[in-house]
């Protein structure tokens, strides 16, 4: 086994496989951006290292600092969990090549072949798997997207070869919008997975998203740990995961799965992966291969009793499995909900703030993923999720009636969640019943509802600003972090009868985590400054600036797009409400924005 695992992620599932190291006596060093210096992942870790800026790009996908970092800390293993680089073959080769590394996951050579939407395509279809009809090489023009849609049908799905989650894929429902949704869905690609290759698949409009989860040896041990349902998705973005499946039976249970082996293993593919399936009218179709861990595994774990993040490191390590596949048995059933920082009645928009309160539930049957703690910051630099609540039961009804009590009981105060969402989900009659599809959401579900479900049980509304004498509150120990060359260390000093220093970023385990006040006066940045004529366009969310679709002079008409701003790893399009003439653009393509921060002016 490892001696020293670095964890190439943040957030969550950072701490979710620093665990699992720590059970297994091995250590774990973290890597961090410059937002997330305080961040519950590097609190937990036993060394940390800063990799670069707040900006992904420029951090934790920066391939060079991560492999340097792991190198500096005397680490012999990566782990990338999910996201940023996890899915990346060239970095997974990066690993492979340098000396006294491994990378816990599968080879570089199997994450091309899986990895890459196309090729696991003419993988899978020459398995026996079978396949959504689409085209088995990428795709360079609007006018292949058109003759597609002539062929098949519309709608059309144009997905990102790197893509996943939804990222990278956008629906075209007929000829006229070709052009736009392709270069949308290679912008995506490019700037999240560095790969703008697309493909086209028949979109099927009212599936079933089931999918398998592996995990596979060295030594040619391919075994499945049953199948999870992820059907409950707003703009193809998971937010309820469950196991098993409601929506199929144990023919085509057994089925699945062992097309999912079979797949797998003629591909050569080693550790933990997901296939994934779109399942409709009792017929199934090969979607993608996920190489890497998921979120929703935790379901899988729950049910099986195996810790897959330890198996991963096994298998990275060269040990073989130490279970049959008769041997794996499902018990029970488990539920899955992410607790994402985004207001559902403002079509889940990104949300920031402070966790004043920070109550997660308890009770049997009750798993909490997170890296957070009360008085952390929410800022929106990456990813809207910080917490996983995870319930089960002996069976569905079980578990859905667990689910009400633990949501009831989480309490969160200080900026917008998803738990107002979830809990009108446990109400909603398609959901109970297991009758919903991939579409649900975003075509059947009423908005109003959400928005009944947001007052009846939002807390957001309720923070409150903290006070000048929690400020002032004085105190005899200080904790600062201190940064030398590029590594992290905690240093404790006690003093007597002195003042609190304010912290932003919230607390830490052990006494208050401190850094120094932020600079103040005249010389701070404020930013562009407005000297167009006309109404100014403000940003609704801190993000950055995607492309910019207007010019100065430029006439523009109600409901015409002004510029993308990415948020949280989604695409937001910026919309005029009525026309005008653009007078002034003051953000250019690439640059971050805060919330209200003016884009754009127009008379």
């Amino acid at each position: 086994m490892f001696e020293k695992v670095l964890i190439a992620n943040r957030g969550e599932i950072a701490v979710r496989v620093m665990r699992a190291c720590e059970e297994l006596g091995v250590d774990t060093v973290a890597i961090y951006s410059d937002a997330d210096k305080h961040a519950g992942h590097v609190r937990y870790a036993d060394e940390a290292y800063n990799v670069g800026p707040a900006r992904a790009a420029d951090s934790y996908l920066d391939g060079d600092a991560v492999i340097e970092a792991a190198r500096t800390a005397g680490a012999d293993a990566i782990h990338p969990g999910y996201g940023f680089l996890a899915e990346n073959a060239r970095f997974a080769a990066a690993v492979e090549g340098t000396d006294g590394l491994t990378w816990v996951g599968p080879s570089s050579g199997a994450m091309e072949r899986l990895g890459e939407k196309t090729r696991a395509r003419q993988a899978m279809e020459a398995a026996g798997v079978p396949i959504v009809p689409g085209t088995t090489e990428p795709i360079e023009t609007a006018d292949a997207v058109r003759e597609f849609g002539d062929e098949h049908g519309y709608p059309v799905a144009i997905k990102a070869e790197g893509g996943g989650g939804g990222r990278g894929m956008k629906i075209v429902e007929g000829p006229d919008e070709a052009d736009e949704k392709l270069a949308s869905a290679k912008r995506e690609g490019e700037a999240y997975f560095d790969n703008d290759s697309v493909y086209l698949e028949r979109y099927l409009e009212r599936p079933r998203h089931v999918e398998v989860q592996i995990i596979a040896d060295e030594a040619g041990n391919v075994r499945h740990l049953g199948e999870r349902d992820c059907s409950l998705q707003r703009r193809h973005q998971k937010i309820i995961e469950e196991a098993p499946s409601p929506a199929i039976d144990d023919d085509l249970r057994a089925e699945i799965g062992e097309a999912a082996r079979q797949g797998v293993r003629e591909a050569g593919y080693t550790n933990a992966g997901t296939v994934e399936f779109l399942v409709e009218e009792g017929e199934f179709y090969f979607l993608e291969v996920n190489t890497r861990i998921q979120v929703e595994h935790t379901v899988t774990e729950q049910l099986t009793g195996i810790d897959i993040v330890k198996e991963q490191l096994r298998v990275a390590a060269g040990e073989e499995l130490a279970f049959t596949q008769e041997e794996i048995e499902l018990s029970g059933h488990a539920m899955e909900f992410r607790i994402n920082a985004e207001n559902p009645a403002a079509e889940f928009a990104p949300a920031t703030g402070t966790l004043e309160t920070y109550d997660p539930p308890g009770g049997i049957g009750v798993r909490l993923d997170d890296a957070v703690r009360q008085d952390d910051e929410i800022a929106g630099e990456y990813d809207s999720m910080f917490a996983k609540l995870i319930v089960e039961g002996r069976d569905r009804t079980e578990c859905l009636a667990r689910s009400r009590r633990a949501l009831s009981e989480f309490e969160i105060v200080g900026l917008h969640t998803v738990i107002p969402f979830h809990r009108l989900m446990l109400e909603d009659d398609a959901f109970v019943a297991g009758e919903h599809t991939t579409n649900y959401l975003d075509s059947v579900l009423d908005p109003d509802r959400i928005r009944e479900a947001v007052e009846r049980w939002g807390t957001a509304a309720d923070a409150e600003e903290p006070s000048d004498a929690d400020a002032d509150e004085e105190t005899t120990e200080r904790e600062f972090t201190v940064e030398v060359n590029g590594k992290r260390f905690e240093v404790s000093l006690e003093e007597r009868g002195a003042p609190a220093i304010a912290n932003p970023a919230g607390g830490g385990q052990g006494g208050t985590r401190q850094r120094p006040p932020q600079a103040t006066g005249d010389d701070e940045d404020e930013g562009p400054v407005v000297t167009g004529e006309g109404e100014t366009v403000s940003a609704e969310m801190q993000g950055t600036v995607l492309s910019v679709d207007v010019d100065e002079g430029q006439e523009v008409g109600p409901g015409d797009v002004v510029l993308v701003l990415e948020a949280m790893k989604m695409e937001n399009d910026v919309v005029v409400e009525r026309g005008g003439t653009v007078t002034q653009v003051l953000v250019e393509e690439g640059e971050s924005v805060d919330m209200g921060d003016p884009l754009i002016v127009l008379e």
